[in-house]
């Protein structure tokens, strides 16, 4: 039966849950529109040649009318009028977290305005002073990542727009603070691993009074310190364990994390309690260069996908799965499932071609608002 879902649904646009059955890892997809394939499957266009992606972390998630408010800032500005070349394919909601991820696509010329737009909003109806959730954060608006995705973007194009939404920022919104990470954190282009740590973030009551940002003022409890940058395309991929043993996740997160020897190439991993079990939430960060030799549960090559005609891969979400599974497997400790935010590079380009082309600026509503 496996077998069969994948076959037939192979080609969907996301995967939704991983659950288990009787010892076995499942993939439970929902085909989310009728013509996903077609969006997915379509030749690259001229229109995709300048597209850059920012998958926008803000700290709600519980009020997700207000999470939408923030979303329709990004496509359509203050009198109602949509704007041109911009398009969010999708908003991802955890309510135990309290966060969620909006991604927002736009030509490199329409990307500064979208995500600055949609910052202001979430400033405008965020306070940190009373934040309540699980997932570490340290700002109303906690992390603004821009990725290029067509042919004639460059990270250093990122970069310049990056710098330029956190200096928009923080003169729109007096009080806001950011720090860079990656391209934008020029010349050093520390991680944004590297610079969490910096400031504080992985801390379980993080200073934020403390951090020293890059742009505007010493953050205030109000807003906190956001997170600006520019990288190659990072996807996120959250596997659950049954077990609230904590430990065991830190152990799990510690052996596939790239920085272990024998860990997976790409992963920045935490361990954090979820909804009554633990999730192992990677950051799948891409790198230069041709897949190596892992492959995934069902022998899937690495995703590959080019940064000015340079080759890029990243790991496979089933790769990840297999892996957390078989450690925490270990211990007599059975998955309960896997979230995808968001889409690989090839299939994010994609479905922001077709939307753009169809003039589809909330994108999300026709993926039937299966928001997670």
């Amino acid at each position: 039966m496996f077998y069969m879902l994948m076959n037939a649904f192979r080609n969907c646009a996301c995967f939704l849950v991983l659950c288990n059955c009787i010892g076995h890892v499942w993939i439970c997809i929902i085909l989310v529109d009728d013509n996903i394939q077609n969006y997915k499957g379509m030749a690259h266009s001229a229109i995709g040649q300048r597209l850059v992606a920012c998958l926008l972390n803000v700290s709600e998630a519980r009020r997700k009318e207000l999470v939408e408010t923030v979303a329709m800032a990004a496509v359509f500005d203050s009198n109602g009028g949509r704007r041109e070349g911009t398009t969010v394919l999708n908003i991802f909601n955890d309510q135990d977290y309290n966060r969620s991820v909006i991604t927002i696509v736009a030509s490199i010329d329409c990307i500064k305005e979208a995500v600055l737009s949609a910052c202001e909003q979430a400033c405008r109806l965020i306070d940190m002073s009373v934040y309540a959730g699980g997932h570490p954060t340290m700002g109303a608006v906690d992390l603004v990542p821009l990725y290029p995705l067509g042919e004639e973007v460059g990270l250093g194009d990122c970069a310049k727009e990056a710098r330029a939404v956190a200096a928009g920022l923080t003169e729109r919104v007096s009080g806001t603070s950011a720090f860079f990470f990656g391209w934008a954190d020029s010349p050093q282009h520390r991680g944004l691993a590297q610079r969490r740590k910096e400031m504080g973030w992985f801390r379980k009551n993080p200073d934020t009074g403390a951090s020293r940002p890059d742009v505007g003022p010493l953050p205030q409890k109000r807003y906190g310190l956001t997170g600006v940058g520019a990288s190659p395309y990072v996807m996120n991929c959250n596997v659950t364990i049954d077990t609230q043993d904590l430990a065991l996740g830190r152990s799990i997160a510690m052996s596939i994390r790239e920085s272990t020897p024998g860990g997976i190439p790409g992963v920045q991993v935490l361990a954090l309690p979820h909804e009554g079990a633990v999730e192992i939430a990677c950051n799948v960060e891409s790198m230069k260069g041709n897949p190596p030799s892992q492959v995934g549960e069902r022998g899937e090559l690495w995703p590959t996908f080019s940064i000015g005609g340079q080759p890029y891969c990243h790991a496979p979400a089933s790769l990840i799965t297999a892996r957390v599974a078989e450690l925490a497997g270990r211990q007599g400790v059975a998955t309960k499932g896997t979230a995808l935010v968001g889409f690989t590079p090839y299939e994010c380009r994609g479905l922001a071609e077709k939307a753009l082309s169809l003039g589809i600026a909330e994108f999300w509503k026709e993926l039937r608002r299966l928001h997670m």
